[in-house]
């Protein structure tokens, strides 16, 4: 019947659509299932040239059984409360975008009394196999998480939460954030600003940047200081000033000087509550941030 756990007849006509070349959808449709089901089926079990009827259902069915053992048992050496705790840990960080399984094995890491923990005991302890520990512990040292240390008097690798672990998780995000801001301006410039869809890749390459931004502390120090030297010096003249006549007062490079009111205005919310403004096209002044003040204190001041 439609709907429901995979039959092994099921499987069977899987196979068979395979071997006759027919594509997902198709296959779904003639066992009326979402594409979205054989899909999953097919790519976990050797995709669409190694796909077996027979080994796809025994294996499916041993790993439901490790769930279900899994799932009644307590884990060895912790307590039902701990861990359900655990657990819980772990799917609040998979909801934050981790991996399953490295959430499964930093959590248990970061809860246990032990200093580390061996690729033995993660595997006793979240009853997985020994590939699933090594692919999730790979991925947490990759973006800093966890890190590795060999037993002096034994061949094994003791793995260990990093100090700074959230500190690494924040800018993993951050960095994240930036590519999504990288992809998306490479979409607006390849299909043109001013297209609908150039316009749309703008907003979201602007508004991840400037979040990813946000996260990672905000821009450099290098890059936002010679922002704050050219207000500086626009304050001190309380005139406007062309670029020339800034980088001719500051004995700068043009170069130097057209990167920092760039970035004077790229970075507003940092110099707030002084912005750059352009009396004409061709000078520069500094003021006060037009949003800091309210009408009626604007109206009091003058």
């Amino acid at each position: 019947m439609p709907g429901g756990r995979l039959t092994h007849d099921d499987r069977r006509e899987i196979a068979t659509g395979l071997a006759a070349g027919l594509g997902y959808a198709e296959i779904a449709r003639q066992l009326e299932r979402p594409t979205s089901t054989i899909s999953r089926e097919v790519t976990r079990n050797g995709g669409a040239h190694g796909y077996r009827a027979d080994h796809a259902h025994y294996a499916t069915t041993s790993r439901a059984r490790r769930r279900r053992t899994s799932d009644t048992e307590p884990l060895s050496g912790l307590d039902q409360q701990v861990r359900e705790f655990v657990e819980r840990f772990a799917t609040m960080m998979v909801d934050g975008g981790l991996p399953r399984m490295a959430s499964r094995v930093l959590a248990l890491l970061y809860t246990t009394d032990s200093r580390s923990l061996t690729a033995a005991d993660l595997v006793r302890e979240l009853r997985v196999s020994p590939a699933s520990i090594s692919k999730a512990v790979g991925y947490l040292e990759h973006v800093g998480m966890v890190y590795r240390e060999p037993d002096p008097r034994r061949r094994l690798q003791h793995y260990i939460v990093a100090e700074d672990v959230w500190t690494q998780a924040w800018k993993v995000s951050a960095r994240t954030n930036l590519n999504w801001a990288e992809t998306a301006a490479e979409g607006a410039s390849l299909l043109g600003p001013d297209t609908p869809a150039g316009v749309r890749l703008t907003a979201m390459a602007d508004f991840f940047h400037r979040l990813g931004e946000d996260m990672a502390g905000g821009p450099g120090f290098e890059v936002i200081d010679d922002a704050f030297t050219a207000l500086a010096a626009l304050l001190h003249a309380a005139r406007p000033l062309t670029a020339a006549e800034l980088a001719t007062a500051l004995d700068w490079p043009p170069t130097r000087i057209t990167d920092a009111l760039a970035n004077a205005t790229k970075y507003a919310e940092y110099t707030d509550p002084i912005v750059l403004h352009q009396p004409t096209p061709d000078t520069y002044t500094a003021i006060p941030t037009p949003t800091r003040l309210t009408p009626d204190q604007l109206a009091r001041l003058s």
